[in-house]
């Protein structure tokens, strides 16, 4: 059956079927053909798949971050960080990075936040001198925040497949996603010096006190939602839903931007996107369903850890295969499917299950910007109205700073955990020592279990 299940699923890849239909359609097939009987489990196992109260919270951040976008408070962000860092050369998109970090910190998504803010800054930077291409290529690395920085929903996700505590996962993407926001802003403005790009940037840029008053009611955002979370005033599904409610009363009360006529099509594209989303979740739920009957799970997690013997070397192996893993299957299935297979191998090795929701986020993130299926890719070519090739030359830099990033993240678990362990000190007791790098691998002796 684990034949059948991978070869049907690779071959709905290759034609290119979607990735729900693909997962979903294998273990139809797989229980069609070993197990017929079990075939009436298949709504049960899909409807229990999405029957989670935390999963409420991807619809909820979605409509929020479409509320923001049509309610005028992502153009005022835009505004308020260049007006922080736009007076230096390059400060254009270093702008765009930090924009999208605080956007992030309220969507909770990389699309919703490649549409929100590129649909400004992209035409801004092509008019200050910057290639198109490379402007788009920014714009997506820089959205990749939107699913680090929290609220997170591939951290919720992974919260709910691995049982890990989502207010914990929150906390500790902080650390990383200021890690990433700021290596992205270093190597933008060393890289416009460098090209000798973007020496009017500060032009037009309002004065930052301004900027901030002006932003006042969109910077308040993350800090109601954040703040209330971490402050244990509501739970992160909860705060979805306030996230919803002080967008709505923002864009419709205060900036008077979003009218009541938007509603209707703010709501359509909300429901849309979330049943994408759910529809995965559906069919990956299944899909971990059948693969778990089959006791593969228990299979890989026996062979990683016979082979990999040290935790220096399993993260090393883990981040290689979902680098790969990535690039082909969208984030919220790679998440349902694997979470639960790696995170029972990496307790074995000692790896805090919150650090490595991290690192599981933030190598999958990088699949968002990687071809062939790289969703931000194809969000910021339509923004940017170029096609997919003009893009990838400007990526690879970009890549590679993020995965300098993702190693730091990887072998200095004090990078996500630092922040966790303030806010859950209970927890601290328990963190496991940090893995060391890898060595080289030792040959099994004549006792090895």
């Amino acid at each position: 059956m684990s034949l059948t299940l991978l070869v049907t699923m690779l071959l709905g890849f290759a034609f290119s079927v979607s990735i729900a239909v693909s997962i979903g359609g294998s273990a139809i097939l797989g229980l069609a053909f070993f197990d017929p009987a079990r075939l009436i489990l298949v709504p049960k196992e899909m409807f229990s798949a999405i029957d989670r109260f935390p999963l409420a919270a991807v619809p909820f951040f979605i409509l929020a971050g479409n509320l923001m976008e049509n309610g005028g408070i992502s153009r005022r962000l835009v505004h308020f960080a260049k007006s922080l860092v736009g007076g230096v050369q390059g400060g254009l998109p270093m702008s765009c990075v930090l924009t999208c970090m605080i956007f992030a910190a309220v969507s909770g998504s990389s699309v919703a936040t490649t549409f929100a803010i590129g649909s400004i800054l992209i035409p801004a930077l092509v008019k200050h001198g910057y290639p198109t291409s490379y402007a788009a290529s920014l714009q997506a690395t820089a959205a990749e925040l939107g699913v680090i920085i929290p609220p997170s929903i591939p951290m919720i996700l992974f919260g709910v497949a691995a049982e890990v505590s989502i207010g914990e996962l929150f906390v500790a993407g902080l650390g990383p996603g200021l890690l990433i926001g700021g290596a992205l802003m270093l190597f933008v403005h060393l890289h416009a010096r460098y090209k000798g790009w973007g020496k009017q940037d500060g032009e037009g840029r309002l004065p930052p006190l301004v900027a901030t008053r002006e932003a006042g009611w969109a910077l308040l955002m993350p800090v109601i939602i954040l703040g209330g979370i971490y402050g244990g005033i509501f739970t992160p599904t909860e705060a979805s839903v306030v996230a919803v409610f002080y967008a709505l009363m923002v864009g419709l009360l205060i900036h008077r931007e979003l009218r009541l006529a938007d509603l209707v099509q703010v709501l359509r594209k909300s429901v849309l996107s979330s049943a994408v989303i759910l529809f995965i979740i559906a069919n990956a739920g299944l899909f971990a369903f059948l693969i778990t009957r089959a006791g593969i799970p228990d299979a890989i997690g026996v062979w990683l850890t016979e082979v990999l013997r040290s935790p220096g070397w399993f993260l090393l192996g883990v981040n290689a295969a979902l680098f790969v893993i990535g690039m082909f299957i969208e984030t919220s299935a790679a998440i349902i499917v694997l979470a639960p297979i790696l995170v029972p191998v990496a307790i074995h090795f000692g790896v805090d299950p919150v650090h490595f929701g991290t690192i599981m986020v933030v190598n999958l993130a990088l699949g968002m910007i990687t071809p062939p299926f790289g969703v931000n890719l194809f969000a910021a070519c339509t923004v940017a109205k170029i096609s997919l090739d003009r893009i990838i030359g400007h990526l690879l830099p970009f890549v590679l700073v993020i995965l300098g990033c993702l190693m730091l993240v990887t072998y200095i678990p004090s990078i996500s955990l630092l922040a966790r362990d303030a806010v859950f000190p209970r927890k601290a007791a328990v963190v496991a020592p940090a893995p060391a790098a890898p060595s080289a691998p030792t040959a099994p002796t004549s006792n090895s279990q």
